[in-house]
């Protein structure tokens, strides 16, 4: 039995997925990577780049905290009121791991930061944006008409993408797409997770979902080209997104902005402030443990 700041960690199992899930659809809006990453990966997929390795702290016999990174080097956690000493042993559980970045609760990226040793490292991103949540019911848009995207969008779609991560602070200003933003291009066509709007028979918009449950997504990779913008198209290709989901039967979606014109996109659909969410990039990826 764990007992105050003397609780430690243990890998989870694949019978541990129901009561991880469990325990983090308590905490939906700032979970949303662990348990999509969970949902379509389980607890032991060490191959795809969101396959995550999950450690849980037990309260008795039930969940309270859940910690994981990913293959590709994203830390996650769902952790309230952890003392120290947990984060320091899931910091010692991922010594010799690369770490490209962390994302959630800011209070906890801070924490786990201090105790993975990066509280003052060189970062690309490190900012706090405003977290937004919407009963998808209480959409504030008529009908818009969206479509998926077909491969003759490829092209288009990996120079949006490219745009997005500049516009996000993830790449350098006029850098070339990176593997990871021409896999994702890749991954858009005909998927329900990017929705298009067009305009007078060309493609104005985008609008995506980078984390997707039964119930709730996460939106992510809302891109208007600059020439266009300022026009309503974002909002109008992330209704229609929205749109389509519900007729899925998703009722609910999160997302986090990171400019204004965003914000009030965001809010004239009906999304509501709920709080922050920590978007931390390291410069350089950096190995656990590894002296300099």
């Amino acid at each position: 039995m764990n007992r105050g700041d003397c609780r430690t960690l243990r890998a989870a199992t694949p019978e541990d997925a129901s009561a991880i899930d469990t325990f983090l659809a308590s905490h939906a809006a700032t979970s949303m990577f662990l348990r999509a990453n969970l949902a379509a990966h389980g607890t032991h997929d060490t191959v795809s780049p969101h396959g995550t390795a999950f450690f849980v702290d037990e309260t008795g016999s039930t969940i309270s905290a859940v910690f994981g990174i990913t293959n590709s080097g994203y830390v996650m956690a769902q952790a309230p009121k952890a003392p120290v000493a947990l984060w320091a042993d899931f910091a010692a559980r991922i010594t010799g791991r690369r770490v490209r970045g962390m994302t959630g609760v800011p209070e906890q990226v801070a924490a786990c930061l201090t105790a993975l040793g990066l509280s003052e490292a060189s970062w690309q991103v490190h900012t706090d944006e405003p977290l937004y949540h919407l009963e998808i019911g209480q959409l504030i848009c008529g009908p818009v008409a969206v479509r998926k995207a077909v491969v003759e969008d490829l092209p288009m779609l990996e120079n949006w993408f490219n745009g997005y991560e500049q516009d996000a602070g993830l790449a350098p200003v006029g850098t070339p797409p990176t593997e990871d933003v021409l896999a994702r291009a890749a991954r858009a066509i005909d998927s329900p997770d990017v929705m298009l709007l067009d305009h007078e028979g060309d493609a104005v918009s985008m609008a995506g979902i980078n984390a997707r449950l039964p119930d709730i997504v996460q939106i992510g990779g809302v891109y208007t080209p600059a020439p266009l913008r300022g026009r309503g198209y974002a909002r109008r290709a992330l209704a229609g997104l929205l749109r389509a989901c519900a007729a899925q039967g998703v009722t609910q979606s999160v997302l986090f902005a990171n400019n204004e014109p965003a914000v009030r996109a965001y809010e004239a659909l009906g999304y509501r402030l709920i709080g922050q969410y920590r978007v931390s990039v390291l410069q350089t990826p950096t190995v656990i443990g590894e002296t300099s």
